[in-house]
Formats: C-alpha cells, sequence, structure tokens
C-alpha cells in the first residue's frame, strides 16, 4: 500500500498524550530495578553478576524485540503490535510480582523487554495519523519519554522499595501498562498505512542469535575472562552470524531490516550515533546512583538513602522531557543534524562535569541535568533524521532499527559498565563495593560514547538547499505541462 489517502487524526492531542503515556511506563522497567542494584544480590539470593542479569535481561529482550516489532507494525498494523507490547510489560511484571527466585525474575524481566518496541511504534503512529505540522514537536515528546520514566521511576521505586515490599515495584508496573492496553484498545485507530509481506522469519532469528551471542559475551567477558574459549566463541560467533544475516537480508524480497535503506548515510550515521548517545544514557543511571548510596567511608560514596537518591536523581529526567521541545525547535530551525550534534556535545560536558565535581550530592544532581539536557535535544532529532530518509511504508520498521540502535548502546553500557565497576572495587569490612576509580574509568567510557557520538553525527549529510531542486521558468516552459507539473 504504497499511496495511502490519510486524514489527521481529528483529536491529534489524544494520539499525542497515548503515545507519551506509553513511552513513559515502558520506560519506567528500564530504570524502575536501578535503586535495588546494591541489594538485587541478597533479595534473590544470588552472586552480584548472575543478579545483574535482571538488568541485561530487559536490555537483550528489547535489543531483539524492537526491530521485529517495528516490522510487524509495518505489516499488520502499527496499533496491533502497540498493544502485544504493552500486554508483554504486563505479563512480565506480574511474573516478577509474584517470584522470589532470580530465574522467575530474570524472565519477567525479559517479558518486560519485549514491551520496548512501544516507543518506536508509538512514533511511527504519531506520522501516520498527525497533521505534518505536529509531527516533529510530537515524536520529540514521545522521544524524552524515556526521561519521564526514569524522573518518575527512580524517586518512586526507591519509596516503595525502602518503605514496602520490592514485589510492590512490579504490581504497580503491571497496574499501568494494562492502563495503556485499555487506552491504546479505546483511544488509537488501527493505521491504514500497511505493508503487507511474508514475514522474514529467518532474518529476524538470525539477527537475535547474533544480537544474544555479542551481548552475552560482553556481559559475561569480564568473569570468564576475555580470552577465554567461550568468550571469543561467542564474539566469532556472532560476527559470522550477522554477516550471513547481511547476506540473507539482502537478497531476500521481503527482508527484516532493508539494508540498502539503512545504508543511506543519513539513517547509518544516525543509528551509529545513536548506539553511542543510547550508551552514554544509560551510564547516567548506572553511575550516579552507585555513587550517591555508596558508604562515606570508601572515599567517595555520600551515603545517601534510596529515597534520596531517586529524588536527586529525578530532576534529569524532567530536564530531559523539556528540552526534548528545545530539540525539536532547534531541528524547525537548523534541521535534526544541527539538533543531534548540539545534544551530544551538552553530555558530553555532562560527563566531564561528573568526572570532577561529584563530591556533594548536588554536584551529582548538575551533571546529570546536563546530561539530561542533551540527551532530551538528541532524542528528539534522531526519529526526524530517520523519517526523513525513508518512505512512509517503512516508517515502524525504520524507527524500530534505530531504537534497537539505542538498545544496543544502553545494553552495551550496561555489560561494559557493570564489568568495569565489577573489577575495580574495594573492600569495606565484609562488603565489596566498586572504587573511586572504577567510577572514573565508567566516566571516561561516557565521555568517550559522547565524542563517537560526535564524530558520526558531524558525518551525516546535510540536506541539499532548495536552490538545487528546484526547477527553473524556462525548464518548465521547455516541456509539456504535464511533464511540467511532474517535474515541479
Amino acid at each position: 500500500m504504497g499511496n495511502v489517502v490519510r486524514e489527521p487524526h481529528p483529536r491529534p492531542a489524544v494520539i499525542i498524550a497515548v503515545a507519551c503515556y506509553s513511552g513513559i511506563v515502558v520506560a519506567l522497567t528500564q530504570t524502575m530495578i536501578i535503586p535495588l542494584v546494591p541489594v538485587l544480590p541478597h533479595l534473590l539470593d544470588s552472586s552480584a553478576s548472575d543478579a545483574s542479569w535482571a538488568i541485561t535481561a530487559t536490555l537483550l529482550a528489547a535489543a531483539v524485540v524492537m526491530p521485529i516489532a517495528g516490522r510487524l507494525g509495518d505489516m499488520f498494523g502499527k496499533r496491533l503490535m502497540l498493544l502485544l507490547s504493552l500486554s508483554a510489560l504486563v505479563a512480565g511484571s506480574l511474573l516478577c510480582a509474584l517470584s522470589d527466585s532470580l530465574e522467575l525474575v530474570v524472565a519477567g524481566r525479559a517479558f518486560q523487554g519485549f514491551s520496548m518496541g512501544a516507543i518506536a511504534l508509538g512514533i511511527s503512529i504519531m506520522r501516520d495519523e498527525l497533521p505534518p505540522q505536529r509531527v516533529g514537536a510530537a515524536v520529540a515528546q514521545v522521544s524524552a519519554t524515556l526521561g519521564v520514566g526514569g524522573a518518575v521511576g527512580l524517586p518512586v521505586a526507591a519509596v516503595i522499595a525502602e518503605k514496602g515490599s520490592w514485589h510492590a515495584l512490579f504490581w504497580v508496573a503491571a497496574a499501568l501498562a494494562a492502563l495503556g492496553v485499555v487506552a491504546v484498545a479505546v483511544l488509537v485507530p488501527e493505521s491504514p498505512v500497511k505493508t503487507p509481506a511474508r514475514f522474514d522469519v529467518a532474518g529476524a532469528a538470525g539477527l537475535a542469535a547474533g544480537l544474544l551471542m555479542l551481548l552475552v559475551a560482553i556481559t559475561k567477558g569480564g568473569d570468564w575472562g576475555w580470552g577465554d574459549r567461550l568468550t571469543l566463541g561467542l564474539i566469532g560467533g556472532s560476527l559470522v552470524v550477522f554477516l550471513v544475516w547481511g547476506l540473507w537480508e539482502m537478497r531476500t524480497a521481503a527482508p527484516l531490516v532493508d539494508l540498502r535503506v539503512s545504508a543511506r548515510p543519513q539513517v547509518l550515521f544516525t543509528n551509529i550515533s545513536s548506539v553511542a548517545v543510547g550508551f552514554a544514557m544509560y551510564g547516567m543511571s548506572l553511575i550516579p546512583m552507585q555513587i550517591l548510596m555508596a558508604p562515606e567511608q570508601t572515599g567517595y560514596g555520600l551515603g545517601r538513602t534510596m529515597i534520596q537518591a531517586g529524588l536527586l536523581l529525578a530532576p534529569s529526567g524532567f530536564v530531559m522531557y523539556l528540552f526534548s521541545s528545545v530539540g525539536a525547535r532547534l531541528s524547525a530551525a537548523r534541521g535534526p543534524r544541527t539538533s543531534l550534534s548540539t545534544g551530544i556535545v551538552v553530555i558530553g560536558l555532562g560527563y566531564v562535569s561528573a568526572l570532577f565535581l561529584r563530591d556533594q550530592p548536588w554536584e551529582i544532581t548538575l551533571a546529570t541535568v546536563f546530561i539530561g539536557a542533551g540527551i532530551g535535544i538528541a532524542y528528539a532529532a534522531m526519529p526526524a533524521l530517520i523519517m526523513g530518509a525513508v518512505p512512509i511504508t517503512e516508517t515502524a520498521a525504520a524507527n524500530g532499527l534505530n531504537a534497537l540502535m539505542r538498545s544496543m548502546g544502553t545494553s552495551l553500557s550496561s555489560a561494559v559498565i557493570s564489568v568495569v565497576l565489577a573489577h575495580q572495587v574495594v573492600r569495606l569490612g565484609p562488603v565489596v563495593l566498586p572504587s573511586s576509580h572504577g567510577f572514573t574509568l565508567a566516566l571516561l567510557i561516557s565521555v568517550g560514547a559522547a565524542v563517537v557520538a560526535l564524530a558520526f553525527s558531524l558525518a551525516i549529510p546535510r540536506p541539499a538547499p532548495p536552490a538545487a531542486v528546484e526547477v527553473t521558468r524556462d525548464e518548465v516552459e521547455d516541456v509539456t505541462p504535464e511533464l511540467a507539473a511532474d517535474r515541479v
């Protein structure tokens, strides 16, 4: 259905509100467990390395499902896939709420990760349903819901976990997700923009296998040893799988990911930048919380409670949301490439400030506010760059791939920073905690990610000036009226 006549939704504010609500609820799944990181081994009766799977499982599942959900959304309906995504969040939250074992909690967290396609699907629905003049600002708002989810999730999760049972976190998540299912079912119409085709099962399986092998190797490499045969085997196997997968995607008639479209410089460099920005974003979730909650006896810890740490980090999420509108205005005035680069520079400055300002709680808050502002600006630009380079019939798949790149960044951040902090430790009596040097290394890695993101964002080609595509009056007069109309 390449040429679809679309009438804008009569109540665009309703579509925006539902998409933003869905994004906020889904974003909670990434941040709600962060306050529990220091006590997860005790709660789940496991080692710190094994307990980290409660975080990593969500990121792995999200990385696998997002391009698949986007492709299925283009084929069978974005509203349908959004309903399934939120339903997976309900199921995963209920499983965690009813479980005490590590295995079941990890399984529930994986189901929660399957919901992460909802943000890209919400963005695609808005492109289908909203008047063109409202799409840019609305997309920026939904992109920034990750920040609002973090802003709400950290302090609320801390209060619930400290004052009540940690299971209550997941009961709340299940209830919020169920409300999202109802809102989408009642208020969001199914888009007429679909691309009927055979689903690429082999492509989906190959992508999932390659991602899992790579991310498991990164996550467990520090424990197994980076030179261990299993670690090297998984990395090598993932590279082989990705090579075969790429050849398959290039040759199949209806690929899961259209690599020819993805290879366009505007799409390719935006996606690579997205990996690095996603890495930097999740570093903001992992590092400051642990510094704030570490005992003062460590020499670097600020000895704050879970609730206090959550409240100190909450402003960054709200700033992220507020600055998404700044990113949208900057994109409209100067182009999304400029907006993306500006946001990345602000992110980098925030991490640099954290290298030197982390002795007082307000300093941590200030650094995270800087980082949050930069992420809000950058995240507002990414979907605009992607949607400006792909046809409307591939919107969900392209946004899903971009969301995958961001999720790849958060997964890599979780794996790399967890490995660094797990192997740079100090002993405080019987307790083993990350060292100050470990946090410095983690911050430097995040600065490096911002530098990489900036380099690729600057490589994104600028759009051609209008004069380059205009047809002159003399040219129009030289052709028939019909051809003239076509060329104009």
